[in-house]
């Protein structure tokens, strides 16, 4: 006679199994410890600050404005970070393509060339990403550590932005973009504010988050994301089963390039004009959204929605600091501590998520 199995599962350890599965998948996701920041930056703020309107949609509005073009630097510098390398010209990019820009659009009686502004666009458009490729380029057959490369493109980009538009026009500010034909529909497209009960939204916002929703979806369902991860964990593994290693780092510094061009494009309408300066710091402020968002600085690990909360948290204390009335040299201080905080606890997140 057979026996009879006496053993039944217990609730209380599947119970104790399903609990535990939950909290490492939490744990594991890069971006955890930028939502868990999100919450306690904003609930901080929302009762320091509460008396001076934080919690507000004109609040709000002016922290996503601030974070929508450091957000789409971001994204594209999150990717290239997974992939285990760096851009440090993407500030200066913006400030490069905004004032070639304008020299192509400017008229010839102040030295400019008196382009079409759709032509101008082009020309911009091409020279900023040969410049991503021969990043990229300039990486892959040196072997050099790209973040040496690309601190000299930085100077290099930055002095191009000032000695150009002077040595045309004399000048490192250039405006007067919406007397340029053609200026109402890149207004439409990059300059329109959307009003939400009092709030004033950047149609940048929209660039963000769809640009954000297109890059998430590239790099966790398809097989270039795949490539991007497993670059960044082991680049001789990845070459060894077939992945074209050179070709998808230089696609991804052309990609910061454009990201670059994107963001001066939308400050050259925001501001009707550019500037030789603007851009400056903000390839550190980027890198600093997508640390914070749990990119690790080795590459092979990271999330673009991670990038963009960093961009959100990094605008929020901003914000908060100007509403609070907090001395804004602070700010700085944030920024370095921040940075320091945000790589122990993500790698500490990590380890966390392994041992489960």
């Amino acid at each position: 006679m057979p026996k009879e199995n006496t053993t039944s599962p217990s609730p209380t350890g599947d119970e104790r199994t399903r609990k535990t599965s939950v909290l490492g998948r939490l744990l594991s996701r890069p971006d955890f410890g930028a939502i868990v920041a999100l919450i306690v930056v904003w609930v901080f703020f929302a009762i320091v600050a509460f008396e001076n309107n934080f919690v507000s949609m004109r609040s709000t509005a002016a922290i996503l404005n601030a974070a929508a073009p450091l957000g789409i630097l971001a994204i594209a510098v999150a990717l290239l970070m997974i992939a285990g390398e760096f851009d440090l010209s993407i500030g200066s990019m913006v400030g490069f393509a905004g004032m070639i820009l304008m020299v192509l659009v400017t008229s010839t009686s102040v030295g400019g060339f008196g382009l079409p502004l759709g032509i101008s666009l082009l020309i911009t458009l091409a020279l900023s990403l040969l410049l991503g490729y021969f990043n990229g380029l300039l990486v892959v057959k040196t072997k050099l550590p790209s973040f040496i490369i690309t601190l000299g493109t930085l100077f290099i980009l930055r002095g191009l932005a000032i000695a150009i538009p002077r040595g045309r026009t004399n000048r490192t500010q250039l405006g007067g973009l919406d007397d340029v034909p053609g200026f109402e529909l890149i207004d439409r497209l990059f300059g329109t504010e959307i009003q939400i009960a009092g709030g004033n939204f950047d149609i940048a916002i929209l660039w963000m988050f769809g640009i954000g929703a297109l890059a998430s979806w590239f790099l966790s369902r398809t097989r270039v994301g795949n490539w991007v991860f497993g670059v960044g964990g082991d680049a001789n593994a990845a070459r060894n089963v077939g992945v074209p290693v050179d070709r998808l780092k230089i696609g991804l510094f052309m990609l910061t390039a454009f990201a670059g061009f994107l963001v001066a494009l939308i400050f050259a309408v925001q501001f009707n004009g550019s500037d030789s300066l603007r851009g400056t710091q903000l390839e550190f402020r980027a890198i600093i959204a997508v640390v914070v968002g749990g990119t690790l600085l080795t590459g092979g690990y990271g999330s673009i929605i991670g990038a963009m909360l960093g961009a959100i948290i990094f605008s929020m204390v901003q914000q908060g600091i100007v509403i609070t009335g907090i001395d804004a040299d602070w700010f700085q201080v944030f920024l370095g501590g921040i940075l320091v905080v945000a790589v122990v606890f993500n790698n500490f997140i990590r380890l966390q998520a392994m041992k489960r």
